[in-house]
């Protein structure tokens, strides 16, 4: 059987293969309320019925003014549960896990009055605003809010969740040199936030709910930090309660989908390995993996415990199963469309 295909376990989560479907933001709300809406419904359904072992929903914010654009989804109210909750329902009828993605844009939040950030350094670029640095007890705050928008997250169903700690937003924020200046505790210790946010969610979601954090094992930025620094979170963020790590890079410049460095099929899975070799942690590998080869050599060769396919999977809703007919395995075939295979 190719490994791609065999079954993956961690505390209460049970995957029927290693394939994941890594977070994009779909800039589909339609009234900026937050609410996953009948697009999210088809998009991550079709998914499950793709055969896709885990959805990971993308990236939810536990505030309004957090979000990339008001047209990205929230979980800051008890009046997003339901609507979650039918989309999480729906994908376990068709044989998937399914978590979401927790996070806070920070100063990326493009249409906050005005964004926040751990300093009052914009990302570059004329769209983005000058934001303003959070105080201590609007850092406390804010790591409450990751707890409570857990909590909704639990009730509306969700098998594990996604803490977004890398591409530029809020935790990776905290976490740069390049973007923390504080002169407090939370610019002494880098990880402190990102510490502060996994024990806070932790403390609230069941014990045997696996937690996943996503990282940026390096910054393609001058002065940006590199694997090393990656590591030394990590080994902090997993003492506080992270079970998997999702190695991605980039977000504080031009990120390496954007061109920058050559983004060759697999360029961020010497990364995953790393992570994986350093804390012998699982990890999740991602970046331009949807050469069905390729994916099964990441596994199989100890790279990578899972395989994370985003653009891929938008080209191709049933991706894990014309891979398993590429790799002579037995795809997973809803009975529906067996004829067709």
């Amino acid at each position: 059987m190719a490994e791609l295909f065999t079954p993956f376990e961690k505390g209460q989560l049970h995957l029927k293969n290693r394939i994941v479907m890594a977070p994009m933001c779909q800039y589909s709300v339609t009234a900026k309320d937050g609410i996953p809406n009948d697009w999210h419904f088809v998009h991550y359904v079709t998914r499950a019925i793709g055969g896709v072992g885990l959805v990971i929903m993308e990236m939810t914010d536990v505030e309004p003014d957090g979000r990339i654009t008001d047209y990205d989804l929230g979980l800051w109210s008890d009046d997003h549960i339901p609507a979650f909750a039918r989309i999480i329902d729906a994908v376990h009828e068709h044989g998937a896990k399914i978590g979401i993605q927790l996070g806070h844009a920070g100063r990326k939040a493009e249409d906050a009055p005005q964004p926040v950030a751990p300093s009052a350094i914009p990302f570059p670029g004329e769209r983005y605003k000058v934001p303003r640095a959070l105080t201590v007890d609007e850092v406390q705050t804010m790591v409450r809010k990751f707890a409570n928008a857990a909590i909704r997250a639990v009730k509306a169903g969700v098998d594990t969740l996604e803490i977004h700690g890398a591409h530029g937003y809020l935790i990776h924020q905290f976490q740069s040199p390049l973007t923390n200046q504080r002169q407090d505790a939370y610019g002494q210790d880098l990880a402190r936030f990102g510490v502060e946010v996994i024990r806070a969610v932790k403390a609230v979601i069941p014990p045997s709910m696996p937690l996943i954090m996503r990282l940026s094992a390096v910054e393609y930025v001058e002065g940006g930090y590199g694997l090393s620094h990656t590591i030394e979170l990590a080994k902090a963020y997993e003492a506080a309660g992270v079970d998997l790590f999702h190695v991605s890079s980039g977000g504080e410049g031009p990120i390496g989908s954007g061109g920058r460095p050559g983004t060759s099929p697999g360029y961020q899975v010497p990364f995953a390995r790393a992570i994986r070799e350093a804390l012998h942690t699982p990890v999740i590998a991602v970046g331009r993996l949807e050469d069905p080869a390729l994916a099964e050599a990441v596994i199989a060769n100890g790279d990578a415990d899972l395989v994370a396919v985003a653009r891929g999977l938008l080209k191709d809703p049933y991706w894990p199963l014309h891979a398993a007919t590429a790799l002579r395995a037995t795809p997973d075939v809803p009975k529906q469309y067996t004829r067709a295979f």
